[in-house]
């Protein structure tokens, strides 16, 4: 699971297909159904169309992905959030993350060790206790389209997206932020425990927001952008820019 997850950060294009190939190369005795399943527990799936793109629960409402042609001209304008699989020494950990797409700045994170719906409400608690955004865009994993968490958002007056089935690039900001994540501090620091992994990404995320300088943003900080655009709109007061909970 470790060398699929980095396979895909490098290539998330990869389906089951090309991931089986490249395991097989490097010796690995894999089948198809391995691949597959391993995948599925992963929670990935290639960025492009295809048969084998993760599904939502059938009894949950799917709603249409309102983004496209859309300028993002403001901060709060658009949220997304995602779940990306965090590979530790022993074991692994899911990670959920609600990042604001005009600043690039990570309003919360909270970590698992089951992909349930729980801490992703709990993220996006965190998220909402520092202000709502126009829209909230997801994909249709069953955590995003599960009553507890559309009607949350309902409940804040917030207008829901979601990508269509089989484009995980309709959501590539988030993407991106999963790929700096895994290379600038997960692989790099081989977390052991979950406690270490939760202590690290908070010393991380408060780099990322708060010093990390951006490309995309003119080389500015995603925490200075996003304070910035909120003192603008006049939004309500200075954030703390350390979101996220440790794991016991």
């Amino acid at each position: 699971m470790h060398r699929i997850d980095r396979e895909y950060t490098a290539h998330p294009f990869y389906g089951y297909r090309k991931m089986l190939y490249v395991l097989r190369e490097e010796g690995h005795a894999v089948n198809k159904k391995r691949v597959q399943r391993l995948m599925g527990v992963m929670g990935l799936r290639a960025m492009t169309p295809g048969p084998h793109t993760s599904r939502p629960a059938p009894d949950h409402a799917i709603y249409p992905y309102r983004l496209r042609g859309v300028k993002i001209e403001r901060v709060d304008q658009v949220w997304s959030c995602d779940i990306t699989y965090l590979p530790l020494a022993h074991g692994y950990l899911y990670l959920f993350a609600v990042l604001d797409w005009y600043s690039r700045f990570v309003l919360s994170w909270t970590l698992s060790n089951t992909l349930d719906t729980t801490f992703c409400l709990e993220g996006l608690e965190e998220a909402l206790s520092r202000g709502k955004p126009g829209i909230f865009n997801t994909d249709q994993g069953s955590q995003f389209t599960s009553l507890e968490f559309t009607s949350r958002l309902l409940s804040a007056e917030v207008t829901i997206s979601m990508d269509g089935r089989g484009r995980a690039l309709d959501n590539i900001f988030v993407e991106r932020l999963w790929r700096t994540v895994k290379y600038e501090d997960v692989y790099l620091k081989g977390y052991e425990t979950p406690r270490e992994a939760s202590v690290g990404l908070e010393e991380y995320f408060r780099f990322y927001n708060g010093e990390r300088p951006h490309q995309a943003l003119g080389y500015r900080t995603p925490a200075a952008l996003y304070q910035e655009g909120r003192r603008t709109q006049e939004l309500g007061p200075t954030l703390h820019l350390i979101p996220g909970k440790n794991l016991s």
